[in-house]
């Protein structure tokens, strides 16, 4: 009789397994960030074990939400997921399937460029150095392509130029057209001195938006605007001199960049822009909403501020709170090339269709 319960158990179990299978992963996932917190949970009030950087790879055991269990260290971690994606190993058979399409119907690529003075680069990115200009409507064969850059050759020149640039429609609201003769004026949060809020990780605001301010600078001077900059270095300048330097000029907009922290609420994440009075409002609800768009982040709204920079300013504008550095694991993904790209793209789009329906 014990036998035979025991083999009516083992059969129980045989039928259940093939009429409710587990789920399980095999996948492997990739970290998209440098210094992401691995913590012992699904949430950032979990203690963090350890951390990984982009391009780690670790075995997936479970999702729960925006977190992910995976294999750290002979340990169970939880990385959210933000700042992954899945291992590329998984994508294999889908790139041999693209790199034969590519082979098959594009033999040679030619592309032709959209604006004047775009940047051909020695190298694929904005810290090579600008070896040429192309002027509209000059044609270019692509010999390479890297990431977000095409490597690309005439009879006058050679280097690599933006995929962002070449994508651009110049009927969209970045159109070289919509910035042809506007000046805008960027305003880097903090500097010297004055540092600004500080990350969970020692990240100081100051540096990131400095960082943030170049980015754009480089992106509108490239659309054709003129860019003048409160704080083209480290280095402290007082609220009113900032203020007063923006009203001297002619200027169309002033976007003053920040970024904030509530060191007591470390999950509070989310972007937010600031106007005083007037128009400004209008300049506000077009970057907020372009930002949001582009990043995916939490949305704090479009909100009135009585802020020096913006109540002094005698041209359209605003103040952005681009991200929480109090927040620990969206510290180590503002300062990323990846997300201030996204960043860039939201407040040039916004300024786009501000000068576009003005």
């Amino acid at each position: 009789m014990r036998i035979e319960r025991k083999w009516l158990t083992l059969f129980s179990l045989a039928v259940m397994w093939f009429a409710f299978p587990f789920t399980i992963f095999a996948d492997e996932i990739e970290l998209t960030g440098d210094s992401v917190n691995i913590r012992s949970g699904p949430g950032t009030n979990f203690d963090v074990i350890g951390s990984g950087n982009s391009g780690d790879t670790y075995e997936l055991l479970e999702e729960q939400g925006d977190w992910m269990r995976i294999q750290f260290n002979e340990e169970d971690g939880w990385v959210t997921s933000s700042f992954t994606k899945m291992a590329e190993a998984e994508k294999e058979e889908e790139k041999e399937d693209e790199k034969v399409t590519e082979t098959s119907t594009s033999p040679v690529e030619t592309i032709t460029i959209p604006f004047d003075n775009t940047h051909i680069r020695s190298a694929p990115s904005t810290e090579g150095e600008i070896v040429g200009f192309a002027e509209k409507g000059d044609t270019f064969k692509v010999i390479g392509d890297q990431e977000d850059w095409l490597e690309v050759s005439n009879d006058d020149l050679s280097g690599f130029v933006s995929k962002r640039i070449i994508k651009k429609s110049p009927s969209s609201s970045t159109s070289s057209s919509v910035f042809k003769n506007k000046t805008i004026v960027i305003d880097a949060g903090h500097g010297g001195r004055d540092v600004g809020a500080i990350g969970s990780a020692e990240v100081l605001e100051k540096d990131v938006t400095f960082l943030t301010a170049q980015e754009l600078a480089s992106e509108l001077t490239m659309l054709g605007a003129e860019v003048l900059q409160t704080r083209p270095e480290d280095e402290y300048i007082s609220l009113s001199s900032r203020v007063s330097y923006a009203n001297t000029m002619e200027t169309d907009a002033f976007i003053s960049i920040h970024y904030n922290s509530i060191p007591e609420h470390p999950d509070v994440t989310g972007i937010g822009t600031y106007f005083y009075k007037g128009k400004n409002e209008v300049l506000a609800s077009y970057i907020q909403s372009e930002l949001v768009k582009e990043t995916e982040a939490t949305d704090r709204g479009v909100t009135h501020g009585n802020f020096l920079v913006l109540r002094q300013s005698l041209q359209p504008s605003a103040l952005l709170e681009l991200g929480f550095l109090s927040n620990p694991d969206k510290e180590s993904l503002l300062g990323t090339v990846a997300y201030q790209k996204k960043l860039v793209s939201g407040i040039v789009n916004g300024l786009g269709k501000y000068f576009a329906n003005e």
